[in-house]
């Protein structure tokens, strides 16, 4: 993890907290539980939360849907000095927006060992021949990140073996 004051940290807890709130939304509407905002001058600009399965898009990532809210709340693709928080590190896609959206700074809860691509499968943000490489900081409520995910998956492995939907409840 990056080296970060305390006074930063609880800010980027406080932060971490709403992109969990985003994420919960997507559980509860059956989809994987990844939530993202934005934040800007130290509000949040933008929310997003997977909506891959109920709006059948396999674009409908958290990253991308709150980075489509903030070019809107800015008026503009570039959306520098900005920080995008996500629950879960971001795959080839959201990190391939990221930097084309120029997005300063990047906060993520948990690492994603099978499509991440800030650190576990590669590193895409910090590829200098792109041009442009936002700050990354990891591991900000990672456990309780970890922990959506786990319980997510457990709780549709059960369902799947009972022979339910896991939209069903």
């Amino acid at each position: 993890m990056n080296q970060i004051s305390k006074s930063s940290c609880s800010l980027h807890v406080k932060w971490m907290q709403e992109a969990i709130r985003e994420a919960r939304k997507a559980e509860s509407l059956g989809e994987v539980p990844i939530g993202a905002v934005i934040v800007k001058d130290e509000k949040v600009i933008a929310r997003g939360f997977n909506v891959r399965e109920s709006q059948k898009q396999a674009t409908g990532h958290a990253e991308i849907q709150a980075i489509l809210q903030a070019n809107q709340h800015e008026q503009a693709w570039r959306l520098t000095g900005a920080t995008l928080y996500v629950t879960l590190e971001p795959c080839p896609m959201c990190a391939g927006a990221i930097i084309m959206s120029r997005i300063d700074k990047v906060v993520f809860g948990a690492k994603d060992p099978k499509g991440g691509c800030v650190g576990s499968l590669m590193n895409l943000l910090s590829d200098d021949r792109f041009n442009h490489q936002p700050e990354v900081i990891t591991g900000i409520l990672e456990e309780e990140c970890s922990q959506l995910m786990i319980n997510f998956f457990k709780k549709l492995r059960q369902r799947k073996k009972a022979g339910y939907s896991i939209k069903q409840e």
